[in-house]
């Protein structure tokens, strides 16, 4: 018999090796256009975290001479020549050239008999950083940075005194911005390491990932591998997949082909496959949504006027006193409905039934009428609000063949009528992307393929990085070490 503990780690690679199969029915390319818009605002970011630079004091002697230095501050920074970057394969370096720092601090020198109190101006020039962030998927399924290198060099300093003793001590200048120097170059990387590790990994906790849509489905955004990082784009796998709030294992397979992105122009796109929308169907079906009664007033009186009139010859042999109730339609879809998506378009088959009733009060429902409808619904895209959704799809209603060729005319009016609007709403909502809080697209264009849809379109900040963290650390119970959305119970991720 197998060792349980081989049996364990074969159960645990077997587990893996399925994870990564999984074709992602999402997939997310930012472009090194993207990743300069991402630079403005990390430089930004960076500036405000060197400025808040906590050095400690700094006192000794030196001969005859004592010295304390206290009160150290960051007065400004210069940061022109920096530039952000992918690097293979799962890399981003960020380099900082030649910049210059202003330093701010008291000055207490003690020569003999001589005490001397005043403020000194340094600036450290020919400040070089450079930093390799690496980025991984975690366990839970989140993008993280995993790791950071850092070095950070100063070439030289000089310092401007002010007080009466400001000649005599000016000599000393070497001596004490040496120590300066060497104390600010040694504050630089673990400031840039919190940033990243702490910082930027809360912000990247806001990425949605496994969340409720609405009161009947979730969806999940759950990284399927690490990051595939090139020279000119960083490529993200996502689950990209649907679930019914109140039986979040009850998933459809993903059989579809993954969504293929070529381009390279645009700041960021978007792949969405098939699975993507038939997922988002069939958790909507097992939920329930897809049901729907419409009683007395609920009717539209244009329906209404012509269901009566189909079913006129029925209606002359009924009772006359229930002849004039109020009818009840109940539509149910009947199965999981299917998205296909071509280059012209993007259909989904709906297969529904439809029962019509009179309702008289008090009494039993009386059926008219029992109804399979099979029925399609070509898409063509639209515009996006707001814009850290999907671009909604707008609707166009085909009709197919039904058994009773007199009715397909009130039938169509009872799809238009009552089935469009709910369609119409949802797709309006869109549907959340993952990015961070504070990002969104723009100008997005979006183009069917055979199998998916593709969504080219660019970045802006709404907040900056410094604006959401603050939020982050204000809100009450969240650490900036934990996870900002955690999953929803009971599902993977």
């Amino acid at each position: 018999a197998m060792p349980l503990h081989c049996l364990l780690l074969l159960l645990a690679c077997w587990g893996a090796a399925s994870v990564a199969a999984q074709p992602p029915a999402c997939k997310m390319r930012i472009t090194d256009k993207g990743l300069a818009l991402v630079k403005q605002e990390g430089l930004r970011f960076v500036e405000q975290e060197l400025e808040n630079i906590s050095i400690p004091d700094l006192q000794g002697k030196h001969s005859k001479f004592h010295y304390n230095i206290s009160n150290v501050k960051v007065t400004h920074l210069q940061l022109n020549f920096s530039e952000l970057h992918f690097q293979p394969e799962q890399f981003l370096a960020f380099r900082i050239n030649n910049g210059s720092i202003g330093v701010r601090f008291r000055r207490q020198l003690l020569y003999w008999f001589f005490y001397d109190v005043g403020s000194i101006q340094t600036w450290a020039e020919g400040v070089n950083i450079h930093t390799l962030l690496e980025l991984s998927r975690d366990e839970g399924g989140r993008l993280k940075i995993t790791n950071m290198s850092c070095s950070a060099s100063i070439a030289h300093m000089h310092a401007g005194f002010s007080g009466t003793l400001r000649k005599v001590y000016e000599f000393v200048a070497r001596l004490i911005t040496r120590g300066v120097r060497y104390l600010l170059s040694q504050q630089i990387c673990p400031a840039l390491n919190h940033a990243a590790l702490v910082l930027l990994n809360s912000l990247l906790d806001t990425v949605p990932m496994r969340n409720p849509v609405d009161e009947y489905v979730g969806n999940d955004y759950s990284l399927l591998s690490d990051p595939h990082v090139t020279a000119e784009s960083i490529d993200l796998d996502f689950k990209g997949m649907f679930f019914p709030l109140r039986s979040e294992n009850e998933t459809l397979p993903n059989v579809a082909p993954e969504p293929l992105l070529m381009e390279t122009e645009r700041m960021v796109y978007l792949g969405l496959s098939e699975y993507f929308f038939d997922s988002a169907l069939f958790s909507y079906y097992r939920a329930g949504a897809l049901s729907m009664e419409f009683v007395g007033d609920k009717v539209p009186k244009d329906l209404e006027v012509l269901l009566r009139a189909s079913f006129f010859g029925t209606l002359l042999l009924l009772d006359p006193d229930v002849v004039e109730a109020p009818l009840t339609l109940k539509l149910q879809v009947t199965k999981a409905p299917h998205c296909t998506i071509r280059p012209s378009g993007t259909y989904v088959f709906v297969s529904a039934l439809l029962n019509i009733f009179l309702a008289p009060p008090d009494q039993p429902l009386i059926l008219l009428s029992s109804l399979i409808m099979p029925f399609l619904f070509f898409f063509t895209t639209g515009s996006s609000k707001p814009l850290q959704t999907v671009p909604p799809l707008v609707p166009t209603l085909f009709p197919a063949p039904l058994q009773l060729l007199p009715l397909q005319a009130p039938l169509k009016s009872l799809l238009q009528m009552t089935i469009m609007p709910f369609i119409n709403e949802r797709t309006k909502r869109g549907v959340q992307i993952p990015l961070p809080e504070g990002m969104d697209f723009t100008q997005e264009a979006v183009r069917s393929h055979q199998g998916y849809l593709t969504i080219g379109a660019d970045l802006r900040f709404t907040k900056g990085l410094r604006e959401v963290i603050e939020k982050l650390q204000a809100t009450p119970g969240h650490s900036l070490a934990s996870t900002a959305q955690a999953p929803l119970k009971g599902g993977p991720g």
